[in-house]
């Protein structure tokens, strides 16, 4: 498939174990070069169809393997993808502009670690039982997967969250369809390849490659996809909501964040300002749980804002291939046009710019010259009320204000229609506690950022989603509960 007139790659659709050709194909272009590099298929409604027939075919033969028999295919598919997992990282790289550092520390290991894990849980799930012995009876219940799974998933972490939707999914018996964003869509492709030498039968996983408004829409629309599963904006979640309430469909909806890290005058500053420099940049600020509103109590306002700005003025912005770079390329034109118009919003507003975007020069190696570049970007003095304190910008930018009292800062932070995450510094532990305890968020990390128990529920409050997803939590959303009572 690789050939091209252009020379460039050329994805296919994957339904019912096999690379079909779509009629019509989307540039994809290389974030880092502003160049194509690959087309992707166009896919709609004909392709979405062909692919839920193909799963719904499957569904009988996957869902009545036992869970032994499922969690050795995953993890048989998780060494394929380990195996490769440099060619993994590369292409995530190129396509998503992310550096290979990240890549390779992050995506690949994580989407890898995604199907061990769920082969695992998935052998240790036990079902409730109660006795009614006045009555006679005993109740008990029993899990039997949904059917088809419908999967859509984003351009930020491309790899790393389309196989934290199929692997609980496949997990659990059902049989799934899949759609990547048509931005970031080669590992989904890679990953195809190596479903058959998994053992995966045919049907059980089907990608189809496309745009929200086509493809997606038409798997949401689909009357026999009965689940589905999106990490995504807010915005598309409504129209996700509209367009499946006819059909009562179950949804998990994994949407945006605007994350407070709270700094209070006992944190651990070495450690602090370190780690909120990657909540705030790591991935060029492009990930759900980043930081993007700092508050810092006024004792110690001064200091962190002088550290913090020279530390993120030592961030090296380039070639993501070039190992030494700490920040790669925005994703798209459009995308990096959205995130500096916020800056210059701010600057309107009367906020200053303390470093990156307008501030300083970005140097970048030839090839890069027309890539989708920017620096990290640090704003103070902008008011709770503006648009960059209240939206979700998701890239390289955070904003860092003063607080005086513990009371103040839980409602400012609460203040935003986000609940996703947040960050807590402080070395009391009981202000830790109380703190965590009324913040409405989803996650709340103290003294540190990102650190993950997969056992455990991940999701949102408020606009950044509805319900959660993690070891019980994915098992109930990918499965129907029946409660069965015998009379004895």
């Amino acid at each position: 498939t690789m050939a091209h007139s252009k020379g460039l790659l050329v994805l296919e659709n994957f339904i019912a174990g096999k690379f079909v050709p779509c009629s019509s194909y989307i540039d994809s272009y290389n974030p880092s070069t502003g160049d194509v590099y690959c087309r992707v298929p166009d896919s709609g409604k004909e392709e979405v169809d062909a692919a839920v027939k193909a799963a719904k075919a499957a569904f009988p033969i996957w869902s009545s393997k036992s869970p032994l028999e499922r969690s050795q295919i995953l993890n048989k598919l998780a060494d394929l993808i380990e195996h490769d997992l440099e060619a993994f990282a590369q292409a995530e790289s190129k396509d998503q502009g992310k550096t290979i550092t990240f890549a390779r520390t992050v995506d690949i290991p994580r989407a890898v670690y995604n199907f061990r894990f769920f082969a695992s849980s998935i052998l240790h799930h036990t079902t409730e039982c109660t006795e009614m012995a006045t009555m006679g009876c005993v109740h008990y219940t029993s899990r039997t997967p949904v059917g088809v799974a419908g999967l859509i998933s984003p351009w930020n972490l491309p790899l790393y969250l389309l196989t934290w939707k199929i692997a609980p999914a496949i997990a659990c018996g059902n049989t799934v369809v899949a759609k990547p964003s048509e931005m970031t869509s080669v590992t989904a492709w890679m990953m195809c390849k190596l479903l058959e030498k998994a053992g995966v039968p045919h049907g059980v996983v089907n990608v189809v490659f496309g745009t929200g408004a086509k493809a997606g829409e038409a798997l949401v629309c689909h009357p026999d996809v009965p689940l589905i599963s999106f990490t995504g904006s807010t915005l598309t979640a409504q129209r996700i909501t509209e367009k499946s309430a006819p059909h009562c469909k179950r949804l998990s909806l994994e949407l945006g964040g605007k994350n407070p890290a709270i700094i209070f005058e006992d944190a651990d500053l070495s450690q602090c300002i370190p780690t909120t420099l990657r909540s705030s940049f790591a991935n060029q600020g492009e990930i759900c749980l980043c930081t993007s509103r700092i508050f810092v109590q006024r004792g110690i306002y001064s200091e962190f804002l002088k550290t913090f700005v020279a530390e993120a003025k030592k961030w090296k912005v380039g070639n993501p291939s070039d190992p030494t770079v700490n920040m790669g390329a925005l994703i798209s034109k459009e995308h990096l046009e959205k995130v500096r118009s916020y800056v210059k919003k701010a600057q309107a507003e009367g906020a200053k710019v303390l470093c990156g975007e307008g501030v300083d020069s970005l140097a970048l190696p030839t090839g890069n010259q027309k890539g989708y570049f920017m620096l990290p970007t640090v704003i103070a003095e902008v008011k709770d009320e503006s648009c960059c304190m209240q939206e979700e910008i998701f890239g390289p930018v955070t904003c860092v204000v003063a607080f005086d009292t513990e009371e103040e800062v839980i409602e400012r932070a609460n203040g935003v229609k986000y609940g996703l995450a947040a960050t807590v510094w402080s070395s009391d532990v009981g202000r830790v506690h109380r703190v965590a305890q009324r913040l409405q968020s989803g996650l709340v990390w103290t003294n540190c950022w990102l650190i993950r128990d997969l056992n455990l529920p991940f999701g949102g409050m408020k606009a950044s989603g509805i319900g959660r997803e993690g070891a019980k939590d994915s098992y109930e959303f990918f499965t129907e509960v029946k409660t069965i009572t015998i009379k004895h």
